[in-house]
């Protein structure tokens, strides 16, 4: 693992780059699933709050990884809670993480091809644009729901393929989940770059096998 990173920049044609933990602090959904839901679930079905904190984490580990996992309309079914309108109560916490924008400029002066890709919901896609204004930065953006598969599995990328053509071979993914890095090299995606520090509150994760940034800082400058 390492954080200083000489990409070839000449090599690189187009640039997938997650959202949640990546691009935007995880904080803010940590924060939601780790504490407000908790509450308002116990609120919401007379339980305690340690019994609300096990519940919600079988139900999330059950489908961890899926479509549904992702889905706030799922959530919203399961947890007789209205999801959407949660997140809104804690909308500023959404932040971008550091060198952001610095980051996004310097790929649009060098030509190149920026897409968003994200396994969130596309309510939680048109909140978190609102919030961070970034959406004008990306030539696309790819919600995992549009295409029913998630990043995590092998389907995804030839589908992800078909809707915004790229040669895996010139392109890069900068992502915070180690299974999605794992996908994407299994499809044949050139350079991966994992994300040291997701959420900015917690410790930093070592992602084993690929190399990783501590911020955006660490791929500039793009020559």
């Amino acid at each position: 693992m390492t954080h200083d990173l000489r990409l070839p920049w000449p090599e690189i044609d187009t640039v997938l780059l997650d959202m949640d933990g990546t691009l935007l602090d995880l904080h803010f959904d940590n924060h939601f699933w780790r504490e407000l839901i908790p509450v308002r679930y116990a609120e919401r079905h007379g339980l305690s709050l340690d019994q609300a904190r096990i519940e919600i984490k079988t139900r999330t580990q059950a489908v961890e990884g899926t479509l549904d996992w992702y889905c706030l309309d799922y959530w919203t079914r399961e947890l007789a809670l209205d999801i959407v309108a949660l997140k809104r109560e804690i909308e500023h916490l959404i932040a971008i993480h550091p060198y952001v924008t610095e980051f996004l400029d310097a790929l649009h002066v060098a030509g190149k091809r920026i897409l968003l890709v994200t396994n969130a919901h596309p309510h939680s896609l048109t909140l978190k644009m609102e919030k961070t204004r970034l959406s004008g930065h990306f030539d696309g953006m790819i919600c995992a729901h549009d295409l029913g598969r998630v990043k995590e599995q092998p389907e995804f990328w030839p589908r992800l393929q078909a809707i915004e053509p790229f040669d895996p071979a010139t392109t890069l993914l900068v992502d915070d989940n180690v299974s999605i890095l794992c996908a994407a090299r299994d499809y044949g995606i050139g350079r991966l770059v994992a994300v040291l520090r997701p959420d900015s509150a917690d410790p930093l994760r070592i992602p084993d096998g690929f190399p990783a940034i501590y911020d955006f800082s660490d791929l500039l400058p793009i020559m």
